[in-house]
Order: structure tokens, then sequence, then C-alpha cells
């Protein structure tokens, strides 16, 4: 559906109950709300899932650029408004991190808790993505879709028919809108808000990925006290698309640990064998991280 705030229409999918509990889902840039689709069957039921097109991406409007991250974070925050939610994790991917992070910050009411996917508090150089936006300016979309999927996933998945799919979105991508969400990330630093936050956070890193590594997702995970990061050994960018049901595991059990769902009286029903290629670190309460990695090699995950 398209829900229209203040100055931009955004195209948002819901599904679950009215009075579930809230969980909201930002996605990466060049991508669309149809990221979390085979994640969402996965996941406990009874939960509201928001999932919503970022300004630009999409079906949602395509406002000039560039834009600035308060902006976009601000439209996070009017559509959770427009919908009355509060107390609501929220789970952003690469770009959808930021504004996760961002919003946090800015409204303890509606943000309860955090999934930082595949993000950090500050992604890139600015010069870095100033030479991207101008040479996607230059050459096109096209030009950035092989060096993007290098980047996004483990060789052997690039091949595949889901891999070209995710391909196509970048070049579905309205110009204006990637770049436009290029110049947000280029311009963002959340280091200094982001270490203020005290609220409960799960961060997924991983092994594969080419955009945001594991040593900087685990970072930012660093300036959270009490944050959980888990490595998804074997996935790349985008864990929604690679490895889902086992993103949708590790949702889960952040979800029923942090009671935003009921507990389920059958927990293998959501706990995968994610054996050796899955780590967990958890950060104490002095924002340290233990660096012991808890693996059972018999198949199963250790958890403190």
């Amino acid at each position: 559906m398209r829900i229209a705030l203040d100055n931009i229409t955004l195209n948002v999918e819901i599904t679950g109950p009215e009075d579930g509990a809230p969980v909201v889902f930002a996605h990466a840039l060049g991508t669309n709300l149809h990221l979390w689709d085979a994640v969402l069957p996965h996941l406990p039921g009874g939960l509201r899932l928001i999932r919503y097109d970022l300004r630009g991406h999409g079906l949602s409007d395509v406002p000039k650029g560039p834009y600035a991250m308060g902006t976009l974070v601000r439209d996070a925050e009017r559509l959770l408004d427009t919908l009355k939610v509060k107390d609501a994790v929220f789970v952003g991917i690469s770009i959808g991190g930021l504004i996760a992070q961002g919003l946090a910050v800015k409204r303890l009411d509606q943000v309860r808790a955090l999934v930082l996917s595949n993000t950090a508090a500050k992604i890139g150089a600015r010069s870095i993505w100033d030479k991207r936006i101008a040479g996607i300016r230059d050459k096109g979309l096209q030009s950035i879709v092989a060096p993007t999927l290098e980047r996004w996933f483990a060789p052997g998945f690039r091949k595949t028919d889901t891999a070209k799919r995710w391909g196509q979105a970048i070049l579905d991508t309205p110009l204006e809108g990637y770049l436009g969400c290029a110049a947000a990330i280029a311009g963002t630093d959340f280091y200094t808000p982001t270490s203020g936050l005290r609220l409960s956070c799960l961060g997924i890193a991983g092994g594969y990925d080419g955009s945001t590594p594991p040593d900087l997702v685990r970072e930012t995970l660093g300036v959270i006290p009490g944050s959980r990061f888990e490595l998804m050994r074997r996935s790349g960018h985008l864990p929604p698309v690679d490895a889902p049901e086992d993103y949708a595991a590790l949702l889960g059990r952040f979800l029923t640990e942090i009671a935003h769902v009921k507990r389920d009286p059958n927990p293998h029903d959501h706990i995968p064998d994610l054996g050796s290629g899955h780590d967990h670190h958890h950060n104490d309460h002095h924002g340290h991280h233990h660096d012991h990695h808890d693996h059972d090699h018999s198949g199963g995950c250790h958890h403190d």
C-alpha cells in the first residue's frame, strides 16, 4: 500500500495482526522491500511485520537528490507515527541499519531494540562514495552491477538466479533514488550518537560481505554495551537473500529473548543447525568484546 507522509509517499507492506508486536524492516541501497520476502515466513507468529521502500527505491516516490540521512530517518519516523507504532524492533540492513541507528537515537519511544545487519556507524569514506556517484552519473547503474554483486555475494552464490534477480533490482532502482541515498551514506558518521545507545541490539555480519566486512560491523556493535554479534560465515552482504532461514532463526531467537514474542513451546522450529559456519559474540555491559568463538562442532550453537 502507499502511505502519504508530509511531502513524500512511501510504498509499505504490513503483515500480521494489528495488535502484534511491531517489527520494522529497512532494506539495503539498490534493493527494495522484497529483500525480506524469504525471511518473513520463517519468523515467529503473531508479529506485526512492517516493510517499506526507502525514498527513491521500489515503488516509493523519487524526490530529487541528494538526500540527507536525517531525511531518511525522518521518513521512518513519520511512517511509524502515521501507523501509530511504538516500541518496535527495527531491523536495518546496510543503509537501513544507518536509518535504524538514527531513529533509535532520536525516538526512544518508537524503537525498543535494534537489529543492525551488515551495516556500521559509518560505511565507507566519503571520497569513495563521491567517486562511485560520479561514475554512475557518467556510465549509469549498469556499470556497477557486476562489482556490486561481487561485494554482495559469495562466489558460488553469484551464479544463482536469485543473485541475478538482485542484480536486476539495482538496474530497476531509479537513478536519482540510488544516487540520493548513496549521498546520504557518504555524509553519515554515527559513531558518537550510536555509542550513546542503551538498548537491546543484535548485530549480524556475513563472512563474504565485501561492502560491510565483519570487522566493520563488529566495531559498531562494540560501542553499544550489551550488544550481541553474530557472524554468518557463509553469507555475504545480503543474508536475507542468501540464507533466509538461518537469518530468520537469528531474528526469531533475538525477538524471543527480549520478550518481543511469546516464547515458542517448540524452540526447534526456529533454531536451525548452523554447524560450525556460525560464530557468536556477546558484548558485555562495559562495551568490550569477549574474544571467544563458541563453536559446537556437533552442529549446535552455544549461547551465553
